[in-house]
């Protein structure tokens, strides 16, 4: 007994045991999970914004959906990680603040996607049984899903009176100046209703989209990505003199509201909004069935290389307009329609060659030439390969038959080679051994590439220039690769500092310049001069010195001298700045001729000094951090009016953050604030705090969630 007992005894403390270590795994599986989320919203809201308010994007819209709805899938799996602020309860992003702000009436709201046949019928299936249970009978509309810009048009008594983009569905912008531009955008309608609100896509086309390259590369401007990119900076210029130049188009896809006429269906709506004036999406269908569905999606992605202009996918609608209540609606999306969205375009061509690009500071990049090809809306000839590591893994050859695509919708590169149809004999590519431009030996560093060793090479000088007139460096308008190329071989420049001793003479002279574009080039040069520090530091090309990283060394040691005179320990103390970029910028500052090109600077009269425009010190020692829209003062100039008064502005919120100014639309860095209790401003109690001359303007009463002021 005494033995049956120990046994069941170590027999309860094995399961004890067992328990524990299945609940240790349970804990680490949910923290796993959790982690995910966390990541997932980062990247969600980070590419959201690159999308939406950038007209940036770094990954394809499929890539981006294949995030955004695995995040969607992990909340609804693990409700206990639910966050108010997680941008799957968002639509689009925020507007921004050159323009006025409008509320639609009508949320713009986005639509589910699917990317199968599985997952489409599957979503068939969910309207076809909602609709069963109702008692009703339906058919489904189909048309294209256009690549562009969403927008909304508003007409009393048949007159356009305001148009719209979506910005994040319930606050957009104010661009009826720029849409009355847009020659397809009717300003009168035919047997118009009292009141009525349409949506449509500004996109442009293949034909206009290469006609502005054309003039951008001839003015020696930045060439656009894709025609999906220029639409929608197009749209967003405060000059609508701009905006008519660029040959923007529209097609309209919905009655958003409408008084005085009422509709049965979807396309019957169409045609009416057709005999209005408006122009629509072409050619919508009518099917019953997933297959018919099906087939005629596999349709429109056929004829997606016929079209002039971009699509990317197809849109799948209940057409019975009186029961899509009866489907109704989720949080952000209808449940009466959803999205079928192409994976990336991907086209086989050839590799005719590879060429070796030299980049500022030295490294050599392999570049594919390929048979032109067209894909995405553009016609592709090159492409990069990154490094030889991975030539080496995709085992890529001249000759060889490619696979293309195009990341992000707008780097084109090669993912795949048909190894079937490499033809007999082709060799292994080997990297140059010396520098193709200047014959120098080459070397590979740590970082895996591979480098000219020749600081004075002519090639490097022209990306270095290039990057030294940049936007986001000095910022010198007009000085494109052509002029600078020029003004190379010309041996009128052999470093940055050269640019400012160039007269208008000297210029008018280069080929294709007049006297007035000489002229407006010598005064853009003189502007750079007053850029700022922080613009000069980015300008000179250290490697591993981003803007951000220019900023906190001018914030840090206030001159060009300073700077200078710092070493490696001094340099770590700075926020994100590492060992390694320490040692990268004591190495630029150690060469003789980096010197000697800072006393050019400086004898020409470039100001190398952080100059902060503070009126007061009411803020200072207090870290702010700004979320949402304030109702008068745009981000920028909040943050100028904080810095001047000796405050700082941090992207994040932590718990040395002072305060939190929230405006409206107030994300997850308000929840993040009421977590922490940091104490919450809005813009009155911000104003007052600064002394702002205007506070009378403002309602000092505001209290901000339990936060008083």
């Amino acid at each position: 007994m005494g033995q049956e007992k120990q046994v069941a005894q170590e027999a309860q403390q094995a399961l004890a045991k067992q328990h524990e270590n299945g609940a240790q795994r349970a804990d680490a599986d949910l923290a796993q999970v959790q982690a995910r989320i966390a990541k997932l919203r980062r990247e969600v809201e980070y590419h959201s914004r690159k999308y939406y308010i950038e007209d940036a994007p770094e990954i394809s819209d499929y890539d981006y959906d294949k995030l955004f709805y695995e995040l969607k899938g992990l909340e609804e799996q693990y409700p206990q990680f639910d966050d108010p602020a997680s941008p799957t309860r968002r639509v689009g992003g925020a507007a921004l603040d050159q323009f006025e702000k409008v509320t639609h009436t009508v949320h713009m709201d986005s639509l589910q996607d699917v990317f199968s046949e599985a997952e489409l019928r599957q979503a068939v299936a969910k309207i076809d049984e909602a609709i069963d249970n109702a008692g009703g009978e339906h058919v489904y509309s189909v048309e294209v899903k256009i690549d562009g810009l969403s927008v909304s048009l508003e007409y009393r008594d048949g007159v356009f009176v305001r148009g719209s983009t979506r910005g994040d569905g319930i606050v957009g912008e104010d661009v009826t100046e720029n849409l009355k531009t847009i020659r397809s955008v009717p300003l009168t309608l035919h047997d118009a209703p009292p009141y009525l609100e349409v949506r449509g896509e500004v996109y442009m086309s293949h034909r206009s989209f290469e006609a502005l390259n054309r003039r951008q590369e001839e003015a020696g401007k930045p060439l656009f990505a894709n025609p999906r990119n220029a639409a929608a900076g197009s749209l967003r210029q405060l000059d609508s003199r701009v905006t008519a130049a660029r040959g923007l188009d529209i097609f309209v896809f919905n009655v958003q509201a409408v008084q005085g006429l009422t509709f049965t269906s979807h396309i019957e709506s169409l045609e009416a909004l057709q005999r209005m004036g408006f122009v629509t999406l072409p050619h919508p269908v009518r099917c019953k069935t997933a297959d018919e569905i099906m087939a005629q999606v596999l349709r429109i992605g056929q004829a997606r290389d016929t079209l002039s202009f971009d699509i990317d996918g197809a849109v799948v609608k209940v057409d019975t307009l009186a029961l899509r209540p009866l489907i109704g609606e989720n949080a952000a999306t209808p449940k009466w329609a959803f999205a079928y969205k192409f994976p990336p375009e991907v086209k086989e061509t050839v590799l005719e060659d590879i060429t070796v690009q030299i980049g500022r500071t030295g490294v050599l990049t392999p570049n594919a030439v390929l048979r032109p090809v067209r894909l995405a809306g553009t016609t592709v000839s090159r492409a990069t390969l990154h490094n030889i590591d991975y030539i080496r893994r995709l085992d890529i050859r001249v000759g060889d038959t490619v696979r293309v695509q195009k990341a992000g919708d707008i780097i084109p590169e090669i993912v795949g080679v048909c190894k079937e149809k490499r033809a007999a004999g082709a060799v292994e590519y080997q990297m140059p051994t010396v520098c193709p431009c200047c014959g120098e030996p080459v070397q590979r560093d740590e970082e895996a590439a591979v480098r000219c060793t020749n600081g004075a090479c002519p090639a490097q000088l022209l990306r270095s220039l290039e990057h030294f007139v940049s936007r986001d460096a000095m910022n010198i308008d007009g000085l494109g690769v052509s002029i600078l190329q020029k003004l190379k071989d010309e041996g009128l420049v052999h470093d940055p500092a050269d640019l400012y001793t160039l007269g208008k003479e000297q210029l008018q002279d280069l080929e294709r310049m007049g006297e007035k574009s000489a002229q407006n080039l010598v005064s853009a040069i003189a502007r750079s001069k007053t850029a700022g520090l922080d613009r000069v530091i980015f300008a000179l090309g250290i490697r591993q010195v981003g803007q951000k990283m220019a900023k906190n060394l001018a914030q840090r040691f206030g001159t060009m001298e300073m700077l200078m005179a710092a070493d490696e320990e001094t340099l770590c103390t700075v926020q994100d700045v590492g060992e390694i970029t320490a040692r990268n910028i004591c190495s630029y500052f150690s060469h003789p001729q980096s010197r000697a090109l800072i006393r050019r600077l400086a004898d020409a009269g470039v100001k190398m000094i952080m100059e902060i425009q503070q009126t007061g010190q009411a803020l200072a020692g207090k870290r702010f951090v700004l979320t949402g829209t304030l109702p008068t003062l745009g981000r920028r100039e909040a943050t100028a009016m904080i810095e001047a008064q000796g405050g700082k502005v941090s992207s994040s919120v932590s718990k040395n953050t002072s305060y939190v100014v929230a405006g409206a639309d107030a994300g997850s860095k308000l929840a993040r604030a009421q977590e922490l209790q940091v104490p919450i401003l809005d813009e009155a109690m911000l104003l007052r705090m600064i002394g702002a001359a205007d506070f009378e303007k403002h309602d000092t009463d505001t209290v901000k969630d339990g936060h008083t002021k």
